[in-house]
């Protein structure tokens, strides 16, 4: 039987100063494990960064990460999530090149998916949008058809789910 391979999302906060990213990251590299999504920023407490990291793999490979992750020294505490777990976003912005003959079309697109057009020119438009991961890859496909110049993407950004039971 063939391990089943699973996305998790590690939640890493970790202490804000040069050269931890480079460490995560070589953690990774070293192993050969695959990082899907990674995205970067201080919380609250600017001498601490959360590090939202998407990785998938067979259950072996997924404990394996979050264990070398807990051992580094940079590290404060490390949560892991499945997608079900947590309230995930991406934020993109795409430029596309268009004409007046699906102009309307793409306007209608950006309604449906509540996605916001944030500069225009004669020819290209820059479409922004804040949804989960599934959604961002639906809305290149669907702007496929038209003419895409340029995409950027911030990553996945992870929180768990609120519970009644919730204290912090």
């Amino acid at each position: 039987m063939a391990n089943k391979m699973k996305t998790r999302i590690y939640s890493v906060l970790v202490e804000n100063r040069s050269g931890v990213l480079c460490k995560v990251a070589g953690l990774f590299s070293r192993r050969c494990f695959n990082i899907d999504s990674l995205a970067v920023g201080e919380t609250d407490d600017t001498a601490v960064s959360c590090m939202t990291i998407v990785s998938s793999g067979d259950e072996r490979t997924i404990e394996q990460i979050e264990k070398q992750l807990n051992k580094k020294l940079d590290v404060i505490k490390v949560k892991t999530f499945a997608e079900h777990q947590c309230i995930t976003r991406e934020l993109m912005l795409i430029k596309i090149k268009y004409n007046k003959n699906n102009r309307r079309e793409i306007m209608e697109l950006c309604e449906i998916m509540k996605a916001e057009i944030v500069d225009m020119s004669k020819h290209f438009m820059m479409i922004q949008i804040c949804n989960t991961p599934d959604k961002i890859k639906l809305l290149i496909k669907m702007l496929q058809s038209i003419s895409i110049v340029e995409v950027a993407r911030t990553g996945t950004l992870a929180l768990a789910k609120c519970c009644e039971n919730d204290e912090g």
